[in-house]
């Protein structure tokens, strides 16, 4: 593992902040769905020389000289994105999930155009029409629902669609934990004359690991973030079928972004790599394997899971129902005890984001340092006992102490 001795040497503040995240990583419980851990080859690829280099344009047309390397990794980044999702074009300059779903915006509506889009409370994306973000401001977003039981009904999907008559039908989600219908998606929208869209940004990994089946074939456009489940560096993609291509690069530069981050797409080709080989395909089954494992043990706790259950690698629980604690008191007490994961809205929830219901739980990082299941029963075991505890300091630093002996036994770079 590095040891940052030049950091150390020359700036000992931002050294000695990256070493107490180091520790904070280490000891404790990363249990943000959106959150995982990279490889060491992907650290020194994020390290790398390619952050001095700009480069404007892509692989064999760019604007600025000395672009002989630069065409290469991005060119490795695409061919091998394309071969791990099955897709006809790849884009891999977008900066984040954001913005490759701005972009795909760019791309295919103009202003004022409606777009179908799942509800924030839902299980949505902030970027998926929320009043609060630009594109909500120059298009205009509708927003669906799931039913009482956790599914969708495509019945009442389609009328919408038929109603509103939507330019884009946008599938994907942030905190919805069943399996979407991609077939009956894509055909609603062939139905109202709709562009298909799906943002996999959370799935990804699994999707990639062949653990769920794959949106690609069904969808025009597909966007996905390259953290989360990919274990990849913070950034974006966009796939798209061959007829998007040149609408989809041209949003991106000069759209919506300027010189893409070499140093993050030579740490996106050396994911993709790592992400072709079997041993990623276990790691995610794993996943999905420790997702209902932590499920079953949460219901033997007495824990109300929204949706009904989960499908994929993350739970969404109401902690009011469920042990009179709200997300911000719960995800409070639970960094105390050295268990990191988020408040979250429920459906339609009373409380309001910044104090919500519920709390969001993800099993991909723990999944990455080699926990399954015997540790999945441990961890809602020691959730369940932090939020027993009233916040009282001393219960929550002895959950702590728990906490830490178990990531001894899973470090997370040997």
């Amino acid at each position: 593992m590095n040891t940052y001795r030049s950091l150390r040497e020359s700036d000992g503040p931002a050294y000695d902040a990256l070493r107490g995240e180091m520790k904070r990583e280490e000891e404790g419980l990363e249990l943000i769905a959106s959150e995982n851990t990279v490889s060491e080859a992907v650290l020194d690829a994020l390290g790398s020389v390619f952050t001095n280099k700009y480069s404007e344009g892509y692989p064999g047309n760019r604007y600025y000289g000395g672009q002989d390397f630069t065409d290469v990794i991005e060119t490795l980044a695409i061919d091998r994105v394309k071969r791990l999702f099955g897709a006809e074009h790849a884009n891999v300059q977008p900066l984040s999930g954001a913005s490759a779903n701005l972009a795909a915006y760019a791309a295919t509506l103009s202003p004022g155009d409606t777009v179908l889009g799942m509800d924030l409370s839902h299980g949505g994306h902030l970027t998926h029409g929320h009043p609060v973000t630009l594109p909500a401001k120059v298009f205009r977003f509708v927003r669906y629902k799931t039913e009482a039981d956790g599914t969708i009904d495509y019945d009442k999907l389609e009328a919408l669609a038929k109603k509103e008559k939507p330019k884009l039908m946008l599938a994907g989600f942030s905190s919805y934990t069943r399996q979407l219908d991609y077939e009956r998606f894509a055909s609603i929208a062939k139905k109202v004359g709709a562009i298909s869209m799906m943002d996999m940004a959370h799935i990804a990994g699994m999707i990639a690991g062949k653990a769920l089946p794959s949106p690609v074939p069904f969808f025009d456009i597909v966007t996905a973030t390259t953290h989360k489940t990919l274990r990849g560096p913070r950034g974006g993609l966009i796939l798209c079928k061959e007829a998007y291509a040149k609408a989809i690069d041209k949003a991106v530069f000069p759209g919506v972004q300027g010189g893409p981050h070499m140093h993050m797409i030579l740490a996106k080709a050396v994911a993709f790599g790592e992400a072709l080989r079997p041993e990623f395909r276990r790691y995610a089954k794993q996943v999905l394997v420790n997702a209902k494992a932590l499920e079953k043990e949460f219901l033997k706790l007495g824990y109300e899971i929204v949706f009904g259950k989960t499908e994929n690698h993350m739970l969404l629980i109401d902690t009011v129902k469920s042990r009179n604690v709200t997300g911000k008191e719960a995800q409070a007490w639970l960094d105390l005890a050295g268990i990191s994961l988020n408040k979250n809205v429920l459906p339609d929830d009373p409380r309001g984001p910044l104090d919500p219901s519920g709390i969001r739980v993800g099993v991909p990082a723990v999944t990455t340092r080699g926990m399954k299941v015997p540790e999945m029963r441990t961890i809602a075991r020691l959730i369940d006992a932090a939020l027993r505890s009233g916040g009282d300091e001393k219960t929550l630093s002895g959950i702590r102490r728990q906490v830490k002996m178990l990531c001894k036994t899973f470090p997370i770079y040997r």
